[in-house]
């Protein structure tokens, strides 16, 4: 089975995993109920999950490539950190998404800490990746406090976009993803294009240098709203 294949085939089991626990709860959701409907037996299901809540994981995991994709190729120079969030807005992307199942996904986690637990320890995780992109970026170490402390910021904007987008009601009047993701990033971006700051840390105090286009005077506030 190819890689490709292989991750269709982790997203459909995500896929019915969200359906099957909205329809009838987690509880009584099994893992051979799982299976079941998304076409594979209960021993594949098994090889890629450690357990049932563990299914939805594919559908946390899109969502964060997709975030890393568009922060790497601001950094290698494909367009500016404010075109980075800009895109988080753009329809293509966002449709490309399994919108309708992250959002039920995300209003369960709120009431079984099973599927709260996933949550929290995929954007645990995307943490780490942050990190790396952005020492990767600015030639920094990933285990430099400053870079902890970027790629923390940036973790909980996107976290907290998505829980604040997905406990609004779903209609065609609310806020899409896109946007609430880039308002939140563009706060994020608010606090970058300060250049760097200077925060006392045990007694010493410690610089946090800029790490998007501050540095060179490139305002993403400006180049967002013109």
């Amino acid at each position: 089975m190819t890689e490709r294949r292989r991750n269709a085939t982790r997203m459909e089991i995500a896929d019915e995993a969200v359906r099957l626990f909205v329809l009838q709860g987690v509880t009584a959701t099994t893992a051979e109920d799982i299976a079941s409907a998304a076409g594979v037996s209960t021993r594949t299901l098994w090889r890629y999950f450690r357990s049932k809540e563990e299914c939805v994981r594919p559908l946390l995991a899109a969502g964060i490539e997709l975030a890393t994709e568009r922060l790497r190729a601001y950094w290698r120079g494909d367009g500016s950190f404010a075109h980075a969030i800009s895109s988080f807005d753009d329809p293509g992307t966002v449709a490309a998404q399994p919108i309708e199942a992250l959002r039920d996904l995300v209003r369960l986690s709120r009431e079984e800490p099973g599927l709260r637990a996933v949550w929290l320890e995929s954007h645990f995780d995307a943490e780490e990746v942050f990190a790396g992109v952005i020492a990767e970026g600015t030639g920094r170490s990933a285990h430099d406090l400053t870079v902890r402390l970027e790629a923390g910021m940036l973790n909980a904007a996107l976290r907290v976009a998505v829980e604040d987008w997905a406990g609004q009601p779903a209609n065609p009047q609310g806020p899409p993803l896109g946007e609430t993701l880039a308002a939140a990033l563009l706060l994020v971006a608010q606090l970058f294009e300060t250049g760097s700051a200077e925060i006392p840390a045990g007694g010493r105090m410690l610089r946090l240098p800029a790490i998007g286009p501050a540095a060179t005077g490139d305002s993403p506030v400006r180049r967002i709203t013109d």
